[in-house]
C-alpha cells in the first residue's frame, strides 16, 4: 500500500480512495467491496499507530537533547561577552597608543621637512658653484672650436641660472649668458650656411639639436629662411635679365619654386618633424609675392600699373584655361557625385528611406560648388556654375523619377490581375506619404538655397557689376565698365578679371544675371527656374502614385462590370416580379467591397490633418489632385486636404463607375433594377461622407428607374448621348 501521497500538497481524500478501490477492482467486482473497505481502514489504522509512535521517539529524542542546545548556547553567550571585554582592552590600548605617538610623529614630520629644504639649498649652491665653475672654464671652451662642447657648457650654465633667479647679480648674469649664445652662433653661421646649402642632413641635426637646447630655434630658422632667400632670389634674377617674356620667366620661376618645395620637404623629414612643420610656413608666406616683386627692376616704380597689371596677367595666366572651362569641370564633378548617391534599393520601405536622406546630400553638393565657385573664380564662373547646377538637378530629378516608377512596379500598381481577390492594403500608399514629404522638402530646401546662391552672387560677383551697366545697352558696357576704371586708380591684383577679355558673351550674361538681382531684388528672381519646375514636377508624380495606390483596388472592381454575366442574365421568375419595388433588391459584392473601401478612406486620410509635417503640407498643397471637381460643386472644405483627397478619389470612383456602366452591352429589365440600386447603394456612401455624387451618375441612375413608356419624356432635359446609350442597354425604344 502506498502511503506517500499523504505527503503531497495536493492530496485529495476522495481521489486516493477511488485510487485504492480501483487498484481492489476484483474483489469489489465479487462481491466483497465491504471487506475491501475494512481491510484498507485497518491498514490505515495500523499506519497511524506507526505514525504515532515515530511522533513520540523523535519528541523523546528532542527533549532530551533540549538541556544540552542550552548548555551550548549559555557558554556561546559567556564567550561573545569575554570578546567584547577584550576588544574593549584593545582599542583602549590603541586609544593610548596614538595619544602617545602622536608628537613624536609630527616631530618626525618636520624633521623630514627640514632634510627636503637642506637638500635643496645644497642642490642650489652646487649649482650656484656649478654657474662659477662653467663661468671660469668657459673662454678656454671657446678656444675649442667645438660647438657641441661649448653648446653643453652653455646648456649648464643656463640651467644653473634657474636656481639664482633670487641673487642681486641675476640680470648681469643673464646678459653674460646671451653674450656667451651670441657668440657660439657668430661661431657657428658659417658652418650652419654651408650646412643648409649642402643640404648636409647630420650636420643639420647637430644644429638643430644645439640651437633647440640654448632656446636660438627661432634664429636657425632665419638662417635657413635666409639661405634659400637668396638662391631663389639669385634664380629669379637671372631669369629677369634673360630675353624671356614675363610670362616664361614666371613659369621658370613656378618651376624652381616647385622643385625647391619637393626638394625641401624630402630634407627637412629628414632633420625634424618640427622643422619641416615650421619650414613650410616660409613657402607659404603672404609676403612672398611682395619680395618677388621688389627683385624684378621692372616693377620697382609702384605707380607703374602697366607693368604689375602685366605681372598680374602673367601670375594668373597658368589658372585662367581652367577657370574659363570651370562650369564644364564642375559639372562633371557633381554628376560623378550624384552617380554615387543611391536612390534604387530591393525593398520599398529602402528606396523611401533613401530618398528622403538624398535631399541634404543634394543640396550639400550644391552649396560645396558654390563654395568652389567662389574660391576658384572669385564669382566671374556664375554662368558656369548656375548651368553646372542645373546639370545635378536634372540627374537627380531623373534618378528620383526612375525610382519612383520602381517602387510603383514594386507595389504592383500597374498589373494587378484581373481575377486578384479584393483586399485593402494601405502600406503603397503609406510609402506614398513618405515620399510626398520629400518632395516637400525638396521645394523647400530648394527656395532657400536659391535665396542664398542670389545673395551670394551679389555678395561675390557684384563688385564688377558697373553703376551705369544697363541690360537695354549691354553693348557698352565694356566701355563703362572701363571708364570707371580709368575715372579711379584701382589694386590690379584685387580687380584682375580673366573673363571680360577672353569670354566676352558669357561676362554679359553674368552682367544680365547681376543687373537682375541688382534690381528686382534677390527674392524676385529665376536662378533655378528650371530645377523648381522639375521638382514641382516630381511632386506631381509622387502624388500620383499615392493616388493610384488608393484608387487602384476601386478601379480594379470597376472595370469587371460590363463582362459581368448578371446584366444579360433573366432573374428567378423575373416575369412575375417586374413589378416589385426596388428595395427587395441588396447591392451586389462589387459594390459592396467598393463602399466599405471607400468608408475606411476618412481613417487612412487622418494623417493629412493630425500630422503636423511643415514639408507634408507644402507638398500637398503644391501638388494637384486628379479628377478636379465640376463647376459648380459645393466644396465647404478646401483647405482640408484629407477632404480634398477623399473628393477625389469619389470623384474618380464616379466617372470611372460611369464609364464602366456605359460599356454593359445590354441590361435585362431586372438587372437595370440591379444596377439602379447597386448606383443608389454608393450614392447613400456618399451622401453619409458629405460627398456629392456626380451628375453624370445621378442622370443614369434616373434613366434605369425610368418606365420604358415614360422614357422619352424623362430624357429630354438630360445628355442626349448617354440617354440614347442607356435606351440601347435596356432595349428601349423612344
Amino acid at each position: 500500500m502506498d502511503f506517500s501521497k499523504f505527503l503531497a500538497d495536493d492530496f485529495d481524500v476522495k481521489e486516493w480512495i477511488n485510487a485504492a478501490f480501483r487498484a481492489g477492482s476484483k474483489e469489489a467486482a465479487s462481491g466483497k467491496a465491504d471487506g475491501h473497505a475494512a481491510t484498507l481502514v485497518m491498514k490505515l489504522q495500523l499506519f497511524i499507530q506507526e505514525v504515532n509512535h515515530a511522533v513520540e521517539e523523535t519528541s523523546h529524542q528532542a527533549l532530551q537533547n533540549m538541556p544540552k542546545v542550552l548548555r551550548d548556547v549559555e557558554a556561546l553567550k559567556q564567550e561573545a561577552s569575554f570578546l567584547k571585554e577584550q576588544m574593549i582592552l584593545v582599542k583602549e590600548d590603541i586609544k593610548k597608543f596614538e595619544q602617545d605617538t602622536s608628537q613624536s610623529m609630527q616631530v618626525l614630520v618636520e624633521i623630514d621637512q627640514v632634510k627636503s629644504r637642506m637638500q635643496l639649498a645644497a642642490e642650489s649652491l652646487q649649482e650656484a658653484d656649478k654657474w662659477s665653475t662653467l663661468s671660469a672654464d668657459i673662454e678656454e671652451t671657446f678656444k675649442t672650436q667645438d660647438i657641441a662642447v661649448i653648446s653643453a657648457k652653455l646648456t649648464g650654465m643656463q640651467n644653473s641660472l634657474m636656481m639664482l633667479v633670487d641673487t642681486p647679480d641675476y640680470s648681469e648674469k643673464c646678459v653674460h649668458l646671451e653674450a656667451l649664445k651670441n657668440r657660439l652662433e657668430a661661431l657657428a653661421s658659417p658652418q650652419i650656411v654651408a650646412a643648409f646649402t649642402s643640404q648636409a642632413v647630420d650636420q643639420s641635426k647637430v644644429f638643430v639639436k644645439v640651437f633647440t637646447e640654448i632656446d636660438r630655434m627661432p634664429q636657425l630658422l632665419a638662417y635657413y629662411y635666409k639661405c634659400h632667400k637668396v638662391q631663389l632670389l639669385a634664380a629669379w634674377q637671372e631669369l629677369c635679365q634673360s630675353d624671356l617674356p614675363l610670362d616664361r620667366q614666371l613659369a621658370g620661376l613656378y618651376d624652381a619654386l616647385l622643385g625647391a618645395w619637393h626638394t625641401q620637404i624630402q630634407w627637412a623629414t629628414q632633420v625634424t618633424a618640427h622643422f619641416f612643420s615650421r619650414k613650410s610656413r616660409a613657402y607659404g608666406d603672404k609676403g612672398t609675392g611682395d619680395r618677388l616683386r621688389s627683385g624684378h627692376p621692372q616693377l620697382q616704380n609702384e605707380h607703374n600699373l602697366v607693368k604689375v597689371t602685366e605681372l598680374v596677367d602673367a601670375v594668373y595666366d597658368p589658372y585662367k584655361p581652367y577657370q574659363l572651362k570651370y562650369g564644364d569641370m564642375e559639372e562633371s564633378n557633381l554628376l560623378i557625385q550624384m552617380s554615387a548617391v543611391p536612390l534604387e534599393h530591393g525593398e520599398v520601405i529602402d528606396c523611401v528611406q533613401e530618398l528622403s536622406h538624398s535631399v541634404n546630400k543634394l543640396f550639400g553638393l550644391a552649396s560645396a560648388a558654390v563654395d568652389r565657385c567662389v574660391r576658384f573664380t572669385n564669382g566671374l564662373g556664375t554662368c558656369g556654375l548656375l548651368s553646372a547646377l542645373k546639370s545635378l538637378f536634372a540627374k537627380y530629378v531623373s534618378d528620383f523619377t526612375s525610382t519612383l516608377q520602381s517602387v510603383r512596379k514594386k507595389c504592383k500598381l500597374d498589373d494587378i490581375p484581373p481575377d486578384s481577390l479584393f483586399q485593402e492594403d494601405w502600406t503603397a500608399f503609406q510609402n506614398s506619404i513618405r515620399i510626398i514629404a520629400t518632395c516637400g522638402e525638396l521645394l523647400r530646401h530648394c527656395g532657400d538655397f536659391e535665396q542664398q546662391l542670389a545673395n551670394r552672387i551679389l555678395s561675390t560677383a557684384g563688385k564688377y557689376l558697373s553703376d551705369s551697366c544697363s541690360p537695354r545697352s549691354l553693348a557698352g558696357f565694356q566701355e563703362s565698365i572701363l571708364t570707371d576704371k580709368k575715372s579711379s586708380t584701382k589694386n590690379p591684383w584685387q580687380e584682375y578679371n580673366y573673363l571680360q577679355k577672353d569670354n566676352p558673351a558669357e561676362y554679359a550674361s553674368l552682367m544680365e544675371i547681376l543687373y537682375s538681382l541688382k534690381e528686382k531684388g534677390s527674392s524676385n528672381h529665376n536662378l533655378l527656374a528650371a530645377p523648381r519646375a522639375a521638382l514641382t514636377r516630381l511632386n506631381q508624380q509622387a502624388h500620383q502614385l499615392a493616388f493610384d495606390s488608393v484608387f487602384l483596388r476601386i478601379k480594379q472592381q470597376l472595370l469587371l462590370i460590363s463582362k459581368m454575366d448578371i446584366w444579360n442574365t433573366a432573374g428567378i421568375g423575373e416575369t412575375l416580379t417586374d413589378d416589385l419595388p426596388a428595395f427587395s433588391l441588396t447591392p451586389l459584392e462589387y459594390i459592396s467591397n467598393i463602399g466599405q473601401y471607400i468608408m475606411s478612406l476618412p481613417l487612412n486620410l487622418e494623417p493629412f490633418v493630425t500630422q503636423e509635417d511643415s514639408a507634408l503640407e507644402l507638398a500637398l498643397h503644391a501638388g494637384k489632385l486628379p479628377f478636379p471637381p465640376e463647376q459648380g460643386d459645393e466644396l465647404p472644405e478646401l483647405d482640408n486636404m484629407a477632404d480634398n483627397w477623399l473628393g477625389s478619389i469619389a470623384r474618380a470612383t464616379m466617372q470611372t463607375y460611369c464609364d464602366a456602366i456605359l460599356q454593359i452591352p445590354e441590361l435585362s429589365p431586372h438587372s437595370a433594377k440591379q444596377l439602379a440600386t447597386d448606383i443608389d447603394y454608393l450614392i447613400n456612401v456618399m451622401d453619409a461622407l458629405g460627398l456629392q455624387p456626380s451628375r453624370t451618375l445621378q442622370h443614369i441612375v434616373t434613366l434605369l428607374k425610368t418606365r420604358p413608356e415614360d422614357y422619352r419624356q424623362v430624357s429630354k432635359g438630360l445628355p442626349r448621348r448617354l440617354a440614347t446609350t442607356v435606351a440601347t442597354m435596356r432595349s428601349v425604344n423612344y
